[in-house]
């Protein structure tokens, strides 16, 4: 019953999915009805056969002997349910161990083919092995692919990580320790300050210094030699030096010469005038003078060559005459234009200008005086030097406006200021005036040719000039004993404010003035530093200024006036030490210290660097040496920006009903995010 069951089940032709397929070659060979009935199953012993993935097949069903033994079909069974979840493709890989029949010669290559060997008569599965081993392949390659995907941008993005933090930081750092420089040149001399100026000469667009110099040599017969030296911005090395004849009083950068492709350099002694080219120091031109009493003032081009032209107040030769002489130069060739207009001026004291205003006409004046100021037509010049009529349009303009303040026909001069009081300053209302004023940039000398005046005058007044009525806007009255005035932008207002310090009495008091009415802004009273600096204003970040200057400690109590003041001999016995203080608006009740030097520091310049948002602080001082030799000047570069990273906050004393002071972190974190921009 059974056989005839299991015949009925295992048609021919069928497969079964784990027995095999039925033969009915082999079933006819068996004389045994038995045998037909107990099929020996083609199984490995360590392992089972599968089919192929494509459903053909991956073995044949054959016999193992004459009779089944009852036992391996348990045996077969029992393996079957204990391996149940194989798959066919791991069932595939352990074809190589199938047993083949005697009587099947096939079988063999068969099972060989199986193996890996090549294709029997009948056909076996080798195709599909190879579309399994390139199955695989695929998967993984699509995953070494997946992984180069994800890896790749990762090692780019910690590469790109390692480059950000670590190395431009670095350069940076590099940068900022290079423009970190000091270099003592020549000596002293004094506490005259030496002739200084920026400019780029060296195409690196970071502003050089060009500096006099006068240094003693070591002859048997010491003598001096004076000269003019250009100094890199980044590292203070040694550009050019030009040895001159006598002491350079004045240094003037910016003269735009179109037939010189480096920047034209003037050197302005008591009797040469010398233009050099300013990459290299090569003499362009030079004019023998005499009594040179003023730094050149540019002018707009007077001869048609495309050149702005030079003018220099001297005295005449004749020294017995007192009269002060305007020259007119060539800014291409140095030549003389004409011959010098004298002018005889009767007052007395401090010669001012000449300066060169262009009024709201489009007319040019020139400001200069003795004690007061004084201001004649730049077309009157001309005709009185050249002899004829200026054959430039410009200057044929007068402004009635102007030449309705003459006080009668007969003269030439106006009157811009005359009075008892003798003048001390009179400076363009401009921003960066004090940075480098020694520039004869065009652009820079049009701002300060069309702007109002501040005029210092008498015991200790303060006044803005308006420049369309001559008329004052304000004055102001303070100590005596005052110093020339800088402007910034203290409020937000848009009007420059200004910066004045005067000392007395062993106290040196800093005043900030409203540019728009006179009001006092701000105040604060130091010990005296024996020696008053020309403030520097510097333009931020926020809109406003930021105001350098020297000084001593501040006054916190009116009872510590009299440290000021010990006796001569305590004084000299200590060493006098100088402090630099940084005041912004935004946090009036505080100073910030950026270094301190028992240096004489005698002239000072601002230079910035565009690319670092930053400024370089320039110092040029007096230190002391033994007594046997001569003091040393000393050029120092500082970085602004590194200064206030190391400075030291100072607190000056609340006023009553004032605001809370401030707390450290919040003003670190304030100074520290300041950067710095041209004005």
């Amino acid at each position: 019953m059974a056989a005839a069951l299991s015949r009925a089940l295992k048609l021919p032709g069928k497969k079964d999915s784990e027995l095999g397929e039925y033969d009915p070659l082999t079933q006819a060979d068996s004389e045994d009805e038995s045998e037909e009935d107990d099929l020996v199953l083609n199984y490995p012993r360590n392992g089972l056969g599968s089919l192929n993935p494509r459903g053909g097949r991956s073995g044949s069903l054959v016999g193992s002997g004459d009779e089944a033994p009852e036992d391996e079909e348990e045996e077969e069974d029992e393996w079957r349910e204990r391996l149940p979840s194989k798959s066919r493709l791991e069932r595939d890989d352990a074809k190589g161990t199938q047993y083949w029949s005697p009587r099947d010669p096939g079988a063999r290559d068969r099972a060989g083919e199986d193996r890996g060997g090549p294709a029997g008569p009948l056909g076996g599965s080798g195709p599909g092995d190879h579309g399994a081993d390139a199955e695989k392949k695929r998967l993984r390659m699509k995953t070494a692919v997946r992984s180069a995907a994800f890896v790749v941008p990762l090692v780019c993005a910690a590469l790109l990580v390692l480059l950000c933090a670590f190395l431009i930081p670095c350069q940076k750092g590099a940068l900022g320790k290079r423009r970190q420089w000091e270099r003592a040149l020549g000596d002293a001399g004094g506490v005259t300050p030496p002739a200084l100026a920026l400019w780029d000469v060296d195409g690196d667009s970071v502003e050089d210094v060009l500096l006099a110099v006068t240094e003693w040599t070591n002859d048997t017969r010491p003598s001096k030699i004076y000269s003019a030296v250009a100094l890199s911005a980044v590292g203070g090395r040694v550009l050019w030096m030009k040895v001159m004849r006598e002491s350079v009083m004045y240094i003037q950068c910016g003269l735009q010469d179109v037939t010189q492709p480096a920047p034209v350099v003037l050197l302005v002694g008591k009797s040469i005038l010398v233009a050099v080219n300013g990459s290299s120091g090569k003499t362009l031109w030079s004019v023998p003078l005499r009594n040179v009493e003023s730094q050149a003032v540019l002018l707009p081009d007077l001869q048609g060559d495309s050149v702005p032209d030079l003018l220099i107040a001297t005295l005449p030769a004749d020294e017995e005459a007192l009269d002060l002489c305007l020259t007119l130069f060539s800014g291409r060739t140095g030549a003389k234009l004409g011959r010098a207009v004298p002018f005889n001026l009767t007052g007395q004291g401090k010669l001012i200008g000449p300066l060169l205003h262009e009024t709201q006409q489009g007319a040019y004046y020139i400001l200069f005086g003795l004690g007061n100021v004084e201001a004649i037509s730049l077309h009157d010049i001309y005709i009185r030097a050249i002899g004829t009529m200026p054959i430039t349009q410009a200057l044929r303009r007068k402004d009635p406006g102007w030449e309705g303040l003459k006080k009668s026909n007969s003269t030439s001069f106006i009157h811009v200021y005359r009075g008892s009081e003798q003048v001390e300053y009179l400076l363009p209302l401009v921003a960066g005036l004090g940075d480098n004023h020694n520039s004869l940039d065009t652009a820079f000398d049009l701002n300060s040719t069309r702007s109002d005046w501040v005029l210092v005058y008498g015991p200790g007044k303060l006044s803005v000039l308006r420049q369309r009525d001559l008329r004052k806007d304000w004055t102001f009255n303070m100590a005596s004993n005052h110093s020339q005035p800088v402007p910034g932008h203290f409020n937000d207002d848009g009007i420059l404010d200004l910066f004045v310090q005067h000392s007395a009495n062993g106290v040196m008091k800093a005043l900030v003035v409203d540019g728009a009415d006179g009001r006092l802004l701000w105040s604060a009273e130091f010990l005296c530093p024996h020696l008053v600096l020309e403030t520097s204003a510097i333009s931020t970040s926020t809109g406003q200024s930021a105001f350098l200057f020297w000084a001593r400690d501040p006054i916190k109590a009116r009872k510590n006036v009299t440290e000021a003041t010990v006796s001569p001999g305590v004084a000299a016995a200590e060493p006098l030490i100088r402090k630099l203080f940084l005041l912004h608006p935004a946090y009036p009740t505080v100073l910030l210290e950026l270094s301190s030097t028992t240096d004489t520091a005698v002239t000072s310049a601002v230079s910035y660097e565009e690319r670092q948002k930053d400024a370089s602080y320039i110092t040029v001082s007096s230190r002391p040496t033994p007594d046997s030799e001569p003091r040393a000047r000393v050029v120092k570069s500082m970085s602004v920006r590194a200064a206030i990273g190391e400075g030291r906050i100072v607190r000056l004393d609340n006023k009553p009903g004032a605001a809370a002071k401030p707390g450290v972190f919040e003003v670190n974190k304030f100074f520290r995010g300041l950067t710095f921009k041209n004005q």
